[in-house]
């Protein structure tokens, strides 16, 4: 049954079952109550950067909290777009899920890397800690995603056909002229 499993499906497969409940959680925390959600602390690095270093105001910082949980939904999106991708074997075997998994990942990565830039420049460590552990998920699995090709389909080798000698007077071979 798990013998067409690549290693990066699998490693896909796993970081989906992470991304996908979290992030879900986090953007809906920040879609209900903006200001609450973002202070919460798998976001209070950028609701810090927000407030302390760019000054932003009151619906500023709401649009902003906003665009965050957009960004992680989208990442949310095009994991489970790769998790029904994968569940389909032709697809899986030839790897074309791994584009859905490759947006993911670069959206995810992009997201954790500023989200970890902004946490060391306001100095919340937790913060810093949990960025840094989701980019290097997400930086390992394309890694994975980037070296490891689907195996090549087997191609199939056709034997020379054999030439027939030419019809004498050209005419055609009927079954009753045999």
């Amino acid at each position: 049954m798990f013998g067409n499993w690549r290693i990066g499906s699998v490693n896909g497969a796993l970081l989906a079952a992470y991304f996908i409940p979290t992030w879900t959680l986090v953007a809906f925390n920040i879609m209900v109550a903006p200001v609450h959600g973002l202070y919460e602390r798998p976001s209070v690095a950028v609701a810090l950067f927000l407030s302390d270093h760019l000054q932003m105001a009151g619906m500023d910082t709401v649009r902003a909290a906003w665009l965050l949980a957009l960004g992680r939904l989208t990442v949310v999106a095009f994991f489970a777009i790769y998790l029904a991708l994968l569940c389909i074997p032709r697809i899986r075997k030839n790897g074309g899920s791994d584009e859905a998994l490759g947006i993911a990942l670069a959206i995810g990565s992009l997201i954790s890397f500023a989200s970890m830039i902004m946490a060391s420049k306001v100095g919340e460590m937790a913060a810093l800690r949990l960025h840094a552990t989701e980019l290097l998920l997400l930086l390992g699995a394309a890694i994975v995603v980037v070296i490891e090709r689907p195996a090549a389909a087997p191609k199939i080798v056709q034997k020379p056909v054999e030439a027939t000698p030419p019809l004498g007077l050209e005419q055609a071979e009927l079954l009753h002229n045999r």
